[in-house]
């Protein structure tokens, strides 16, 4: 078919290639770090697991309460799940749980740990705003993120980094537990300041590497739901619908939901916007600029 010759961007899947094995020996060094300072495997492998753990199975309930998201079943919400059930045939996805966010803020956001157990949110005030096609672009979108398992790559790409900032924060409790850290120090302390500074440089590192792949998957995303739709101009006009709308909603609902940024299609602003540098989601002119190449490239209008 058609669409699948688009189903590749070359240069954006070896930019995630970078980042990811960028934070691989990031995160590596800083394993072997702890381990030389005198932090044991045995309270390394404890920390990972139950932070591993809740992120990856309650993640999506967490988010859902965050919000006050409903589920919906489709005698509630007929016209959203008809959409929801044709794109995931199309995507070759099983169909996710399908939830409504009561609030004016125009979004919307996909989650769950893998496509079994995955579900899609919107909220009444992107359903108010953008018509059929737009809203496909907007879910198809969210698919993508559910059949890439963004949700999962996320979590396990920000893992190490909430190890460090969990030991930064909380070294000299972890000490308690895991025999010291600077068992293999001097009684000076130079084994904690080794740890807290790793910790700290990791987290900082990590902090921008987790945002630049953040901002890549939104890319792919976005390129997901052109191939879906067929139709990349209907989710560029939902982008900008959703983005010059923001700009009209109270502060105090802005605020309501803002927590949950990265999981949303555009992110909820309150007051001054951060640098593309340090925010999850690339730039509206960026995103609608590659939209308008896919576009051209999709009418024999540029090269693939």
């Amino acid at each position: 078919m058609r669409r699948s010759l688009y189903g590749r961007d070359t240069e954006l899947s070896v930019r995630m290639f970078i980042v990811m094995f960028l934070l691989a020996a990031l995160y590596l060094a800083f394993v072997f770090v702890l381990y030389q300072a005198g932090l044991g495997y045995s309270t390394i492998i404890v920390i990972a697991a139950i932070l591993l753990a809740a992120q990856y199975y309650f993640s999506d309930k967490l988010v859902l309460l965050s919000l006050g998201a409903q589920v919906v079943d489709e005698h509630q919400a007929p016209e959203l799940h008809a959409v929801v059930t044709r794109l995931s045939a199309m995507a070759d996805l099983p169909k996710p749980r399908v939830a409504i966010i009561r609030t004016d803020v125009p979004n919307a956001l996909a989650t769950g740990r893998d496509p079994q157990h995955a579900v899609v949110a919107v909220t009444t005030g992107l359903m108010q705003r953008l018509d059929e096609n737009e809203l496909e672009g907007v879910l198809a979108h969210e698919l993508t993120h559910i059949k890439n398992r963004d949700a999962t790559v996320i979590t396990l790409a920000s893992f190490f980094a909430t190890v460090a900032f969990f030991v930064m924060r909380s070294g000299f409790f972890l000490g308690m537990f895991g025999g010291g850290y600077g068992r293999r120090r001097d009684q000076n302390g130079g084994g904690l300041v080794l740890i807290y500074l790793a910790s700290l440089i990791v987290w900082v590192i990590s902090f921008f590497l987790i945002r630049a792949l953040s901002r890549y998957r939104e890319y792919a995303a976005d390129r997901g739901s052109a191939i879906i739709t067929g139709a990349p101009s209907t989710l560029a006009s939902a982008l900008m619908k959703i983005s010059g709308q923001m700009a009209r909603i109270p502060q105090r609902d802005l605020r309501e939901v803002e927590g949950m940024n990265a999981f949303f299609i555009v992110p909820a602003a309150v007051g001054n916007s951060f640098t593309e540098l340090l925010s999850t989601h690339p730039s509206l002119e960026h995103r609608l600029a590659r939209l308008s190449r896919l576009q051209e490239q999709m009418e024999g209008l540029g090269p693939r």
